[in-house]
């Protein structure tokens, strides 16, 4: 394979690329405009834990927080992310920096493709033109663009870049080919070519929002069940016994791709006069349930005798997920502002989190795990295995008949002991 590679962006998704593409066809050199992430890299460390110490000292990739190392690079693969604003917009601020980086290091005959999850028409019709603003070429004519959607899944050893089936697409033939060519050393599971970029960016868009609309439907069927004094792990347990029933299961949804793509969905679709319902309202329901698990914890605790204002009260976990250290859009902070709100200033314990990141994202002060104790109601508000290995852990920082919430119903009430106060989803 005769191509220079250089991505851009070596989070989640660009390092895992970055490094197979590395390991597979050489000449890659990874850009990122983090200088603490550099260093780490550079010493062996990925604070992802995506891509262990071994593999990341062996691949060969080379890392630079200097743009210069993008000047001849043949295929550029841009993997920075694509948040929401406050008032939960599509915020295509990073692609645009990325675009003016890239800009005057473009050379002619180049192929820049994006990974970033975005609405249909942003490849083309935005990024595009901020290329070319910033380099003096023509799309089209001088530089070719590709859309390859990331599938990276955080945590997840089963599904991997290599093992999940890749979309492509180019607005060329010539440079669909050269997609295929790269994508097809690195990605085992095979490729799946669009028709068009717009195809290819509107079915990564909706992959996320159909599992968000999903969760909602189980969130919402969980505070029904709630009032009607059913589990719903047990109603799902027995409705999954049909062979069409779909195993999704209520809780908190957070993070950088389910809490955020259908926006952007959402987004266009208005800008094209058409107003989402069903969408919108998914995520409402999804945005609420933070608030809804910190009132029933307030009305257990009221319950059971307990003031609100003198309560102590532990919460285990502020990632936005079992098992990796990101706090990207966690929903655990709703859980803690609304506790707020009736006096409770609750600790909060992660051994994965990294203190100065919660510190600096949400204005949380971790705790250490010793400083949970005497608890008058504890929330398992993240899976991590750590805290499953040992349930008997978990229960011994509660007072005698204090509460638990299990968010996700990931304990067994059966081994729990009967004094205590047991609610999930």
């Amino acid at each position: 394979m005769n191509e220079n590679i250089a991505v851009v962006g070596l989070g989640y998704v660009g390092l895992p690329v970055a490094v197979a593409l590395a390991e597979r066809c050489g000449n890659v050199v990874g850009f990122d405009i983090s200088a603490s992430r550099i260093a780490a890299l550079r010493e062996g460390y990925d604070a992802t834990r995506e891509i262990d110490n071994a593999r990341l000292a062996s691949c060969g990739l080379e890392v630079s927080g200097d743009p210069a190392v993008l000047e001849g690079a043949s295929i550029i693969i841009v993997t920075v992310p694509t948040p929401i604003t406050e008032e939960r917009r599509p915020d295509l601020t990073p692609l645009e920096m990325a675009c003016a980086t890239i800009g005057p290091r473009l050379q002619k005959g180049a192929l820049v493709v994006f990974e970033s999850t975005v609405f249909p028409g942003v490849t083309e019709d935005i990024c595009g033109p901020w290329l070319a603003a910033h380099s003096g070429l023509e799309p089209g004519r001088d530089f070719a663009l590709g859309y390859s959607p990331e599938r990276i899944n955080p945590g997840d050893s089963v599904h991997r870049l290599e093992t999940i089936t890749k979309i492509i697409a180019a607005d060329s033939a010539p440079a669909l080919a050269r997609m295929r060519s790269v994508y097809g050393a690195i990605v085992d599971a095979g490729l799946h070519e669009a028709p068009s970029i717009k195809v290819a960016e509107a079915a990564k868009v909706i992959e996320n929002t159909q599992r968000d609309l999903n969760i909602a439907l189980m969130n919402e069927i969980a505070l029904i069940f709630d009032r009607m004094g059913i589990a719903t792990r047990d109603v799902l347990a027995a409705a999954g016994t049909k062979w069409n029933f779909l195993p999704f299961t209520p809780g908190l949804v957070g993070g950088h791709c389910i809490g955020v793509d259908p926006f952007y969905l959402t987004a266009a679709a208005e800008k094209l006069g058409y107003r989402p319902e069903v969408i919108l309202a998914g995520r409402r329901i999804n945005d609420s349930m933070g608030q809804a698990i910190a009132q029933k914890l307030v009305k257990l605790l009221i319950a059971g005798g307990v003031s609100p204002c003198r309560a102590k009260v532990g919460v285990m976990g502020l990632t936005f997920k079992q098992d990796v250290p990101d706090i990207r859009n966690s929903k655990v902070p709703d859980i803690l502002a609304e506790l707020r709100e009736y006096g409770i200033a609750a600790l909060v314990s992660d051994p994965l989190a990294e203190p100065s990141a919660a510190l600096h994202e949400y204005g949380i002060t971790l705790s250490a795990a010793d400083d949970l104790k005497d608890l008058d109601a504890l929330v398992l508000a993240v899976n991590h295995a750590e805290y499953l290995e040992n349930p008997a852990a978990l229960t011994a920082l509660l007072r005698p008949g204090g509460v638990l919430i299990d968010v996700k119903s990931a304990l067994d009430r059966g081994r729990l002991p009967e004094e205590l106060v047991y609610w999930s989803l």
